[in-house]
């Protein structure tokens, strides 16, 4: 549903309050981590810290 997808880059694109709607959660139907208004390396690292605070944590 390519509307679907461009509604949710719409909605990302457009999140000024990040820390209430985690939208770096937010991955490229292809696995890929994808852009974020903040930059694409603070959202690796966002996503890095998440996954190292679970129980054996996945590389980013």
């Amino acid at each position: 549903r390519p509307k679907a997808m461009q509604a949710v880059g719409s909605a990302v694109g457009a999140n000024h309050i990040a820390y209430l709607i985690p939208c770096h959660r937010v991955i490229r139907k292809d696995g890929l981590l994808g852009a974020y208004r903040w930059s694409a390396t603070r959202k690796k690292s966002i996503i890095g810290w998440e996954l190292a605070q679970t129980d054996g944590g996945v590389d980013v």
